[in-house]
């Protein structure tokens, strides 16, 4: 598993706009769709999360009982545990409209 933290350790405060996401990628090694979602998840986080998430990306070649603990059914697939409600998005993540709304973020068409 490897853990991506944001780069920057000032904490915003404030309305929801400030909260914190902790996200955990579940991938299958290196194959096209799980590459693709990595980058379009780093993307999405930098580009409209810095500074406020934590995302884990678990390779489940590597450890496969992760897929059974998380339940896991399919791959690639991002869990938003934090903040509530949970979500979880199935697909290379290049919906990126879908996933912003799924975790409650402005379009990347509305200005932020």
């Amino acid at each position: 598993m490897k853990r991506v933290s944001p780069s920057s350790s000032a904490t915003p405060s404030g309305g929801s706009a400030a909260a914190r996401y902790s996200l955990q990628l579940y991938v299958v090694g290196t194959t096209p769709s799980s590459s693709r979602a990595i980058v379009n998840v780093r993307a999405l986080c930098e580009r409209h999360l810095a500074g406020r998430y934590v995302l884990d990306v678990v390779d489940l070649s590597l450890n496969p009982g992760a897929a059974a603990a998380a339940q896991i059914i399919a791959a690639p697939t991002l869990v938003k545990q934090l903040p509530p409600p949970q979500r979880r998005f199935i697909g290379d993540m290049s919906d990126t409209e879908r996933i912003l709304a799924g975790l409650n973020l402005p379009s990347a068409a509305e200005p932020q």
